[in-house]
C-alpha cells in the first residue's frame, strides 16, 4: 500500500448518502460534520449516491436526497457522482484483483451457511467458475490498525473477526464495500467524514486499499443521532425524513448536536458559511451515540 496522504495533499471530503429511503437528521449530521470539515480545512467537498444495491433502491429517495442537497443550500465542488453509472470500473477492479489471486468464486448460501458469521474458507481451494457465484476477497490474520481521527485507536483482525468476505453477490450486485474503495481512490478522496455505525466496515475498506495499492484514508467516525428508543436514527427504524422547507432550523439542531458554537438563524448558505469559520472537530462528543434524542 502506498504512504497514507500527506499533510500537504489537498484535503478532499464526501458524502455519499444511498437512496434506500429519504435523509434523516442522522444524515444530516453527517452532510454537516464533513461539509464543514472539508471547508474548514480549505478542501473540496463532494457528493456521492451510493445505489450500487439496486433492489433496496426506494422509490423517491434519490430525489429527495437531491431537493435536500438544494434546499440547504451546500456549496458542492464536482458534479455529483452515481455508482449505478460505474459497475464496468468495480468489474474492472475485480478483473485486477482476480490476476493477483486475492478473489475466489463461492458456491455457499445463506442457508449453507447458516448463523455463522465467520466465514470458514469453505470454497477457497476448490477453483469455481466466477460465473453466477459470489466472489469473495481473501484476507489474512495480520491485524489492521487505524487511528479515528475522533475514535482513538482502532484494531480489527479479519481472519478471526469475519472471514474472506464478498465483493461481489451472486445475483451481480456489486458490494458496497468495493465500491467505496474504489470511488474514494478515483475521486481522490483523503478524509472520510461518516457515522459510527460504519465504523466495522473500515479495516475492510483498507485491507481492499492495501490489495490495490491506494493511498491510505484518514477516518472519522460520527456519534450516532438516536430516536426516543434509544435506536440510531435509520431507514429501518422509521426515521423521520427531513423537511427541505426547515433547513435553517434543522441546520441549527444539527451544529447544536454536533456541539458546535451558536449560528444565527438565516438562510442556510450563510448559517454554513458561518458554521465552517467557527467551525471545531475537537468538539464534537468522542463517543459512538449522542446523548439526548432527535426525532
Amino acid at each position: 500500500m502506498s504512504d497514507q496522504h500527506s499533510e500537504h495533499t489537498p484535503y478532499r471530503g464526501r458524502f455519499a448518502p444511498s437512496p434506500t429511503g429519504p435523509l434523516h437528521f442522522g444524515s444530516l449530521i453527517t452532510a454537516v460534520a464533513s461539509y464543514c470539515e472539508a471547508k474548514s480545512n480549505h478542501g473540496k467537498w463532494l457528493v456521492r449516491i451510493e445505489d450500487t444495491d439496486i433492489p433496496r433502491i426506494y422509490p423517491g429517495s434519490e430525489t429527495h436526497i437531491l431537493q435536500c442537497l438544494e434546499a440547504f443550500e451546500f456549496e458542492i465542488d464536482e458534479q455529483i457522482l452515481f455508482q449505478k453509472d460505474r459497475l464496468d470500473i468495480y468489474n474492472d477492479v475485480l478483473e485486477q484483483l482476480h490476476q493477483k489471486h486475492a478473489i475466489y468464486a463461492c458456491q455457499c448460501t445463506r442457508k449453507m451457511l447458516g448463523s455463522n458469521a465467520i466465514y470458514q474458507g469453505t470454497c477457497k481451494n476448490l477453483h469455481l467458475d466466477f460465473e453466477h457465484q459470489a466472489i469473495r476477497v481473501k484476507v489474512n490474520e495480520d491485524p489492521i490498525t487505524f487511528i479515528d481521527i475522533l475514535q482513538g485507536e482502532q484494531t480489527a483482525n479479519l481472519a478471526t473477526e469475519l472471514g474472506d468476505f464478498v465483493l461481489k453477490r451472486r445475483d451481480g450486485i456489486i458490494n458496497y464495500q468495493l465500491a467505496v474503495v474504489v470511488d474514494d481512490y478515483l475521486q481522490g478522496i483523503t478524509h472520510v467524514v461518516r457515522g459510527a455505525d460504519l465504523l466495522d466496515n473500515t479495516a475492510r475498506q483498507i485491507w481492499l486499499g492495501k490489495l490495490l495499492d491506494y493511498p491510505q484514508l484518514r477516518y472519522l467516525h460520527l456519534p450516532l443521532a438516536m430516536n426516543d428508543q434509544g435506536q440510531k436514527l435509520s431507514k429501518q427504524n422509521l426515521a423521520q425524513a427531513l423537511d427541505p422547507s426547515n433547513a435553517s432550523k434543522l441546520l441549527q439542531q444539527a451544529f447544536s448536536a454536533l456541539q458546535q458554537p451558536d449560528v444565527a438563524l438565516d438562510r442556510p448558505s450563510n448559517m454554513l458559511k458561518q458554521a465552517v469559520q467557527q467551525w471545531q472537530i475537537h468538539r464534537v462528543p468522542q463517543t459512538t451515540m449522542l446523548s439526548g434524542t432527535y426525532f
